[in-house]
């Protein structure tokens, strides 16, 4: 016989609509959370504002990779063409002056390092892949792709206590508000 345990992933509170979702969020940031999250069908503008987002550190992640691939082409160029094999054209060797001839490598890799760097950073600071996400098995969290709007916020929130996260969720408008546990 085996038993799994459960441990407490947060609550789940549905709002009536786009607009209910929006004020509810700024009363929730308002409150101090800070392990939250908003979940609707569509986009709502302005939504990250009223969460408190801030600007993704991932466009100076992709900067770096771009740097960085713009350095390796240069590298590679200069280093094969000039240090290692000479190319000689028109009895002229190349040299540091001849970095015309380089740009092609230099965007590519940077482009590609620059891709790479988009496509890993996001899967890091996303925490992907997660095959399996606690809200998953909510029993009305199915709707948040259809036609419902949700803020849950985890227990893993300094803030969370779970009689006052679940009345300040009541109080902000929200309903069938439901405990969410994942198992261990």
């Amino acid at each position: 016989m085996s038993t799994t345990r459960k441990r407490v992933y947060g609550y789940l509170a549905e709002f009536s609509s786009a607009s209910a979702l929006f004020k509810a969020a700024e009363k929730v940031r308002d409150a101090g959370f800070s392990k939250w999250d908003c979940h609707s069908p569509y986009p709502v503008h302005g939504l990250d504002g009223a969460m408190g987002m801030k600007r993704s550190i991932l466009p100076w992640f992709v900067f770096c990779g771009g740097t960085l691939g713009l350095i390796t082409g240069f590298s590679l160029a200069y280093f094969t063409q000039v240090e290692i094999y000479p190319t000689v054209v028109q009895s002229k060797p190349a040299n540091f002056f001849t970095i015309p001839a380089f740009f092609p490598i230099m965007f590519e890799l940077t482009i590609l390092f620059s891709g790479f760097t988009t496509l890993f950073g996001l899967l890091g600071l996303m925490k992907l892949p997660r095959l399996n996400h606690p809200l998953f098995a909510s029993r009305q969290f199915h709707r948040a792709t259809d036609d419902a709007f949700f803020i849950a916020i985890e227990a893993r929130d300094p803030k969370f206590s779970p009689e006052g996260t679940r009345r300040l969720l009541e109080d902000i408008g929200g309903k069938s508000i439901e405990l969410v546990e994942e198992e261990d």
